[in-house]
């Protein structure tokens, strides 16, 4: 199998335009992934798909992952003085990463019998733009698990072919797989509410009514 960075030169020679980034993977499997810009990121899957040589057929499965506002840290190289002579040292600089939602992708190939190359992709934030194009027209597998995404984190597939609930009901609201996720007291919605969901049901339910009285 190719190594992750000769198959971002491939692709950039094969999509121009295509902005690919490797992240790094620091644990001992090394196995690094390539995260896509949206713009291109169907133009790249379908090379994946259809290149002779590599051959990406099959997408064993999409997750989603959630990033929290966090702070990040770098290493740069500075100068000091140090008793009057000019020296070289190195500093870390803390810095505010403003939080986004993931798509991860293990890809496979039948035909080469390699893989998993990884893909990602990210939305631009956590609240108001958090679309990213499906890959359900390149990988049919990816329909459900695309689904599964949506409902549980939020993200919203431009182009999937039939883009509602899967696990949830569809009264439900906010993203429970969310980091920063609180489960409500009522449950208003739940259909079939049963031993600690209706206990908490029931006692919410209870504190309402004296409240109202």
């Amino acid at each position: 199998m190719m190594t992750t960075e000769e198959i971002k030169t491939a692709i950039e020679a094969a999509v121009p335009g295509a902005v690919v980034e490797i992240v790094l993977n620091p644990s001992p499997c090394a196995q690094h992934s390539l995260r896509l810009d949206h713009a291109h990121a169907l133009a790249v899957a379908k090379f994946l798909r259809d290149d002779p040589s590599l051959q990406f057929d099959y997408l064993s499965n999409v997750t989603g992952v959630d990033w929290l506002d966090r702070e990040g840290a770098e290493k740069v190289k500075v100068k000091k003085l140090v008793d009057g002579v000019e020296q070289e040292a190195e500093e870390t600089i803390k810095h505010k990463v403003s939080g986004y939602l993931e798509t991860v992708y293990h890809l496979f190939s039948t035909v080469q019998r390699t893989g998993p190359l990884v893909l990602r992709m990210k939305t631009i934030n956590r609240s108001d733009q958090v679309n990213m194009p499906s890959v359900v027209p390149i990988w049919r597998s990816a329909e459900f698990q695309e689904r599964e995404i949506f409902d549980l984190y939020g993200i919203k597939f431009t182009g999937h072919p039939d883009l509602r609930r899967l696990l949830m009901w569809d009264e439900f609201e906010d993203h429970p797989m969310r980091r920063d996720y609180v489960e409500p007291d009522d449950f208003e919605y739940e259909p079939t509410a049963h031993d600690a969901v209706l206990a908490r049901a029931n006692a919410h339910n209870a504190a309402a009514e004296k409240g109202a009285a």
